[in-house]
């Protein structure tokens, strides 16, 4: 059984996790927990009403966090010609085409996101075995297959990120660092649930947050209120 550090363990007793709190509250509870001594990531973490096993549940999508991420984002791009400066004035750290995918072919991963231009898909489908069990294959769906490869490298270097619920129906994903401000963490929380719930799924029925919650790297989690939350988000 995983035994908790005397910090957790301290950090627990401050929490009643029979109790919920509105998310701006409960990020001013995160951040009055004892911290780490690095910069703790932000996860906010929900458990959908959901069947997980039925296909036209599944409930994915993007979000441009309004505060970003607070950790950088390499990006590479797929991509030809012209895309290519185009894609380096937005700011993407790797650019090209045969050359890079042979690369990556070879085993170099030293990047975060991957973009490309729909021309390009059919011969980046050969780094599926790659590229897909580390979720970094593109997909249109997440915005990272596109022709307009400038404005998607620019939302990624934002804070632009991407969600999908695992096999459980649960949702996890990182709206910022322990340093931001309570209210940009509460800001890029509520963007988060706001996307979260424009994807709800049509044949879901009712509320589609059954639980949330925030929690930093290495502390408990706060529990947030569900009562109302999706009425309220934009």
């Amino acid at each position: 059984m995983r035994r908790h550090g005397k910090r957790f363990q301290q950090a627990a007793k401050q929490v009643d996790q029979s109790k919920t709190h509105p998310l701006e509250t409960a990020v001013q509870m995160l951040q009055q927990l004892p911290a780490a001594k690095f910069n703790e990531t932000v996860e906010l973490s929900a458990s959908l009403n959901v069947d997980p096993e039925k296909s036209d549940q599944s409930v994915r999508g993007t979000v441009l966090l309004p505060h970003g991420t607070g950790k950088s984002c390499r990006v590479l791009v797929f991509c030809k010609g012209e895309q290519e400066i185009l894609a380096k004035q937005a700011g993407a750290e790797f650019t090209g085409g045969a050359d890079l995918i042979a690369k990556v072919q070879d085993g170099w991963l030293d990047f975060d996101v991957v973009v490309a231009s729909p021309e390009m898909m059919r011969d980046v489908s050969k780094l599926g075995k790659v590229l897909g069990p580390r979720g970094l294959m593109p997909n249109p769906k997440a915005g990272t297959v596109t022709t307009d490869i400038p404005k998607a490298v620019r939302e990624l270097k934002q804070g632009k990120i991407e969600f999908k619920m695992d096999k459980l129906g649960n949702l996890h994903l990182s709206i910022g660092k322990r340093s931001f401000k309570p209210e940009e963490l509460a800001a890029n929380g509520r963007a988060a649930l706001g996307a979260i719930a424009r994807a709800k799924p049509a044949a879901v029925k009712g509320r589609l947050l059954r639980r949330v919650a925030i929690s930093s790297t290495m502390s408990p989690s706060v529990p947030v209120s569900t009562e109302g939350l999706e009425e309220t988000l934009e």
